[in-house]
């Protein structure tokens, strides 16, 4: 069994495991803020995973990147495509824990279509305000390589269902994909149309799988909420290397249980991006980059 490692602060408690340096649990005064996932167990729907060296889909597995073309797995084969990035299932090392804070390690690269290398490190600290999570990617190799990076968490407000749930998320534009592989097709905005979360109203049964951008910025950091009717809720907060979010509501077929919780994730890149190119970070030998998110209780 992977080793994992709890944190607690300020009335919150957060468990974070060596396999996928993924958030399997975390709590405020005792109700979730994100779904969680069995000790030691598969980790389904790549709950809480850093996802990198990509976030979500690379169209057929295959990219060219400084005129050199690569294959990667195809790890979603019903999609045809690499979905979210090398650095799961991989387990990951530690390097510092306390009790509140935690750091792992892993070197990610070079395999199959993805010859770099880069040193990745996951931070998550705890604290009164919530849980901050800092990762940093440095390109070890002596040739530039590309990258993305995002947090992969389901968000949990109250015990209500999810179309209950009101939501406000600070984006105006979306990405409208294919229905069939959610590969990209063009960008629209949000106004007029059912994914318009810019004023807080409930999700209802609108079911979106979706990267968002233009988002609002203020003082450097966005924020979306989530509230239950009961009175309780979930924040996300994210700085401005993620100018990209998904939202995803979670919908599955019967009988596996649909709608459990509210993916949020701030990307540093929308899908696709190492063959569009958009917003795509190309990190230079020896450089990095750092994103950051935190989740707290509402």
């Amino acid at each position: 069994m992977s080793p994992e490692f709890t944190l607690t602060a300020g009335g919150y408690v957060a468990v974070v495991t060596a396999h996928a340096a993924a958030l399997r649990v975390l709590q405020f005064e005792g109700r979730d803020l994100v779904v969680p996932f069995a000790e030691g167990g598969p980790i389904p729907d790549y709950r809480g995973i850093i996802a990198a060296p990509w976030p979500n889909r690379i169209a057929d597995g295959k990219y060219t990147f400084d005129g050199v073309t690569h294959q990667l797995a195809v790890n979603e084969p019903e999609r045809g495509t690499a979905l979210h990035g090398l650095a799961f299932p991989l387990d990951w090392t530690l390097k510092e824990h306390d009790a509140g804070s935690v750091t792992l390690t892993r070197t990610v690269g070079p395999t199959e279509g993805y010859p770099f290398v880069l040193e990745v490190s996951a931070r998550y600290v705890l604290d009164e305000a919530g849980l901050h999570t800092f990762v940093t990617a440095v390109n070890a190799a002596d040739v530039p390589a590309p990258y993305g990076v995002c947090p992969h968490p389901y968000l949990v407000a109250g015990p209500s269902p999810l179309d209950e749930w009101t939501l406000e998320a600070p984006v105006g534009t979306f990405l409208e994909v294919t229905p069939d592989r959610l590969l990209p097709v063009r960008l629209a905005p949000v106004e007029g149309h059912e994914f318009d979360f810019r004023s807080p109203r409930a999700i209802g049964a609108t079911e979106i799988d979706h990267a968002f951008t233009d988002v609002a910025f203020d003082g450097g950091l966005a924020q979306l909420s989530l509230r239950d009717p009961a009175g309780t809720g979930v924040g996300m907060s994210w700085d401005e290397s993620c100018t990209w979010l998904q939202i995803h509501t979670a919908d599955k077929p019967a009988p596996i249980p649909s709608r459990i919780g509210l993916a949020v994730e701030p990307m540093t890149c929308p899908p696709d991006a190492f063959n569009s190119g958009t917003d795509l970070i190309r990190l230079e030998p020896g450089a990095s980059h750092v994103a950051s998110w935190s989740i707290y209780a509402l």
